[in-house]
This record gives structure tokens, C-alpha cells and sequence, in this order.
């Protein structure tokens, strides 16, 4: 078989060199040049086809009204494109939520036999409102987060009617996380309040799944609540054996313990539960952050230093879970860039799409089975759709994964003319089915370099087209890092209006010598002809 390589020229995309990053912090010289060795003759790994799941911070009901943001048309498109995918209702919040129900006669949030997804609209005043509202509550959120004084929050039936319907209408699987705050006198979990919510999930026949706590490592600081480990996973045991008595719940997924990274005593806490609650949860759950939003930099998000810590800490806790519990499943429940709600200008911005493409990329080649996405909607600087309910970076570069990218992982090396830089990110998928014919495979690459690099792959196709899908600032240099508009093959994404995306095709190449990754950017390159064996 004849292979030929390929050319990303930018005369390809009929754009000028600036709109293609020729001129983003271009640098004299030629461009070095990455050879790629990959495997297409089996899969080396399956995940979730879920696997990009995304969640809604509890903080949402810290007022229950602003829960209603939830039938807005707007941010109901932008879910539905995440789909298939999980949408964890949880965070620091839940641990201070209790269920109190009205128990009258009250219109009914969720969906009634006669009413269709389609009849729930919020009024454009009443959105108005609460977005304004919104915005100044998450002043307010961040103050008492600053100053760790949380609230009890009191919801009724409405908040779990509205996750319910958001949930369906926009096909995610929900999952809500229980209050592990609520202790007895000998420290056991008070599950009277759970027991409550969930029969009232069950009356509503509502597919649900559950968690239990938030981050138990921080209870002490949070609450002054001390839970080890053995008693978390014993509270999870009577989790599971309350689900078992209800007819709906019984097969319904349970996760946790959603413990932070592994840091001090955080692993001896996971080793702990999985001791006494590893036969109760379905898959084990750990949170995962990079640096600290309070005094993080511009330089932090590029630095492939900090993205490489990544790998040590899915490596620490696959092998505390693998050694417990083989073959239980392991997701991060919560993740994004930047905890303490994320670094303002950063993690809203273009430059955060680097951590995460690389995050999805090596938890994906390493182990995991899902990856949340802290956060779709709520407070804090992390957030994937902004106050006023459109679109960030982050959430173009999700869309674009779950229509490209399949759960298919396949192996691949690089090597270059310029050493082994770890600037230039690479990892292989099969592409999505539902997208691409049977065979294809989907380059996911990033340049975190101020210089474009060329990408020879021989063995991957002959006389081959491909489609370009190339993400970029809408400005130039360092300045445009800090954008939050991102151009799709130079052209800036918006929505067309509440219900309709915009087009997200790529650019169809001929076949020529390399594809060319320019500076900063972030693309995906998909090989419709590659006849790949390991995606048939």
C-alpha cells in the first residue's frame, strides 16, 4: 500500500496566514516537524461513551428561583449537544442542601404525561431577571466561600423537578449528590433526609443516579465534621441498601466517595473506603484540580510541566483502587483547571481549552471512564457557559470532542527534529461513529509552543483527505490567550440564535506531505479514509 503524508497548508482553508496562527507569536525560522508511529491494528483501551460528562454546581439552588435558569431554551440546546453524557448535580454546596418538601398541591416543574420537553419555556423577562440576579449572587457565593461560612439550604420538590426535566430533555443521565453531613450522635450517616428525597424520586418514577458527599477529606475544614474512611464507606453500604428496597433504585448507580486529589491523607481515606464501601458504589470517584485559582498564571496553564502532573495522580489512585478493588471503574467526578472556582481570565478563557483537551486525552489513554467537567452552569470562573448564558472556549472544544472523538483509544508515538517536546500534545482516537464511517481515526493535538509545528504521519492513510477542525483565539499573540471567543478554522463561534448551533464542519484537505499545527491552537484532525483494522 502506497502512504502518503499530508499538508495542512493554509492556503487550504482559504484564510489568511494571521486567521490560521502565522501570525500569532510566530517565530523566525522554519518550522520543526513531529513524526508520527501510530497503532492501527487494535484498540488499547475503551472508555464510557459518556466519558466528557459535565456538572451543574449544587450552588445553583443556594435561592431555589434561580434554579429556573434550567428551563431557559438557550442553555437547554447547549446541553442537549453534550449528549451522551452524565450531569452530576453535586459540590460543596450539597453537603449543607436538606430536602424540605412542600407536601401541597403545587404546579407541577417536572414533565406531566400531556406536556412535551418542547412546552417548557421560561418567560424572556423572567430569564432576564434571573441571570442579572444570578450574577450577583455568585458575589455573594464566592464571599462566603472565601470566608468558609457556608449555609444550610433548604430545597423542595422544585429543584429535583427541574434537574429531572434538564436532565431528560436534554438526553444526560442525572446524578445528585446526597448531604453526608447529616451524622447521628455515634457519627453514622442520618440518612432519614435521603430517605425522604428518594421516595419522592420514586413516586415520580425519575431514572436517577446518586452520590454521597463532597470531597470528605475537607469535612473538618468545612464543617467540623470528622468522617474516616471506614465509616464513609459504611455509609455508602446503607446508600446502597436503601436503593436496594426501592423497586426503581435498586439497579441504579451509586459513586463516590468523589475524594479530593491525592494528597497527605487523601489516599489513606480512599484506601479506607474502599475497605468497607468498595462493594457499594459502581465506580470510584476522586476530584482532580491543577493549581490554585487565588495565585495561579497565564504561565501555569501553558506549562506542560503542571499538565504532566496529571499523569502521576491518575497513576496513584488507579493503583489505591486496583489494589482494593480490581476492576472497579475509576472517574474523576469533579474536574477542571483551577480550584477555589477557578482563576478569573484563565479558566473562562481560551487558554484554559489546553489543560482540559490534554486532561480528556491522557485520562482517557490512562485508565479513566469519565471525566465531569466542573462546571456546565454555576459559580465561579471555571464555568463552561457564561452569566449571560452563552458559550465559553471550553464548551466549542466539548462539542467538538463529542462529535469527533470516539471511545476507542489507540496508541501512538512521536518523535521529531527538535528533540522530545512536550509542547506538542498528541493522542489517538477512533472517530466517533455517529459522525465518520467505520475505520476513521481522529488526531487530538494541541501547541502549547508560540511556533507552528508540522505533523508527518505516513502510516496513517493513503491517498487520503482530511478534515481539518483548527481552534483558536480571535486575537493575536499572548493577548488573545485570555480571550473568551475561540475561531473554528478562522471563522468566531456563536449561536445562531436560542435553539440552533452554529456550523461546526471542518475543511476538507487534499492529500499532500504533513498537516501543520499552528501556535496555540488546539485541533482536531480526522482521517475519514484511514481504514484503520482497531475501528471497523
Amino acid at each position: 500500500m502506497r502512504t502518503v503524508l499530508l499538508l495542512l497548508t493554509l492556503t487550504s482553508f482559504s484564510l489568511g496566514a494571521d486567521a490560521l496562527g502565522g501570525g500569532q507569536g510566530r517565530v523566525d525560522g522554519p518550522d520543526p516537524e513531529l513524526l508520527l508511529d501510530p497503532d492501527l491494528s487494535a484498540v488499547f483501551r475503551r472508555v464510557d461513551p459518556r466519558f466528557l460528562s459535565v456538572t451543574i454546581d449544587a450552588s445553583l439552588a443556594s435561592e431555589e428561583r434561580f434554579m429556573l435558569l434550567l428551563r431557559s431554551q438557550k442553555i437547554r440546546t447547549l446541553a442537549k449537544a453534550l449528549s451522551p453524557a452524565f450531569l452530576r448535580f453535586g459540590g460543596t454546596s450539597q453537603d449543607f442542601m436538606v430536602f424540605s418538601p412542600r407536601r401541597s398541591r403545587q404546579p407541577d416543574a417536572g414533565l406531566t404525561a400531556d406536556e412535551s420537553c418542547g412546552d417548557m419555556r421560561l418567560p424572556w423577562w423572567l430569564e432576564s431577571r434571573l441571570k442579572e440576579d444570578w450574577a450577583l449572587q455568585q458575589l455573594v457565593l464566592v464571599k462566603e466561600e472565601q470566608q468558609r461560612k457556608y449555609r444550610r439550604v433548604r430545597f423542595t420538590e422544585l429543584t429535583v423537578d427541574l434537574l429531572h426535566s434538564f436532565s431528560s430533555c436534554s438526553g444526560l443521565n442525572l446524578i445528585f449528590g446526597l448531604n453526608a453531613l447529616l451524622r447521628t450522635d455515634d457519627n453514622s450517616w442520618n440518612s432519614s433526609n435521603a430517605r425522604s428525597l428518594l421516595q419522592y424520586c420514586e413516586s415520580k418514577r425519575y431514572n436517577m443516579s446518586w452520590e454521597l458527599g463532597n470531597e470528605p477529606n475537607s469535612f473538618e475544614k468545612k464543617a467540623g465534621i470528622r468522617v474516616d474512611g471506614y465509616q464513609l464507606g459504611m455509609d455508602f453500604a446503607h446508600l446502597r441498601r436503601m436503593m436496594s428496597e426501592s423497586e426503581l433504585y435498586r439497579n441504579a448507580g451509586l459513586y463516590g466517595p468523589d475524594v479530593g486529589q491525592p494528597r497527605d491523607h487523601r489516599v489513606d481515606l480512599l484506601k479506607s473506603f474502599l475497605q468497607s464501601g468498595a462493594e457499594a458504589v459502581d465506580a470510584c470517584t476522586w476530584h482532580h484540580y491543577y493549581v490554585n485559582g487565588r495565585d495561579t498564571s497565564l504561565k501555569d496553564f501553558l506549562d506542560p510541566g503542571v499538565l504532566d502532573t496529571l499523569a502521576l495522580k491518575i497513576n496513584e489512585v488507579l493503583k489505591t483502587v486496583k489494589q482494593a478493588s480490581p476492576g472497579k471503574p475509576v472517574w474523576l467526578g469533579e474536574t477542571s483547571s483551577a480550584f477555589g472556582g477557578g482563576a478569573a481570565g484563565l479558566s473562562d478563557a481560551f487558554v484554559s481549552g489546553f489543560m482540559w483537551l490534554d486532561k480528556l486525552g491522557l485520562g482517557a489513554r490512562l485508565g479513566l471512564d469519565i471525566m465531569m467537567r466542573q462546571v456546565l452552569v454555576g459559580s465561579g470562573s471555571y464555568h463552561m457557559i457564561d452569566d449571560n448564558l452563552d458559550p465559553l472556549p471550553d464548551y466549542w472544544l466539548s462539542v467538538l470532542y463529542k462529535r469527533l472523538v470516539g471511545p476507542e483509544v489507540l496508541q501512538i508515538q512521536a518523535v521529531s527534529d527538535f528533540g522530545q517536546s512536550k509542547r506538542v500534545r498528541l493522542y489517538l482516537h477512533c472517530a466517533n461513529k455517529k459522525s465518520y464511517t467505520s475505520g476513521s481515526v481522529v488526531l487530538i493535538s494541541m501547541n502549547l509552543s508560540k511556533k507552528a509545528v508540522r505533523i508527518s504521519a505516513p502510516a496513517l492513510v493513503s491517498n487520503s483527505t482530511v478534515d481539518a477542525f483548527v481552534l483558536q483565539s480571535d486575537r493575536p499573540g499572548e493577548e488573545g490567550l485570555s480571550s473568551r471567543c475561540v475561531k473554528l478554522n478562522g471563522a468566531a463561534l456563536k449561536m445562531v440564535d436560542d435553539k440552533t448551533l452554529p456550523d461546526l464542519s471542518g475543511v476538507r484537505l487534499r492529500p499532500a506531505e504533513h498537516v501543520q499545527l499552528p501556535a496555540h491552537s488546539l485541533a482536531f484532525f480526522v482521517f475519514p479514509d484511514a481504514k484503520a483494522a482497531a475501528c471497523r
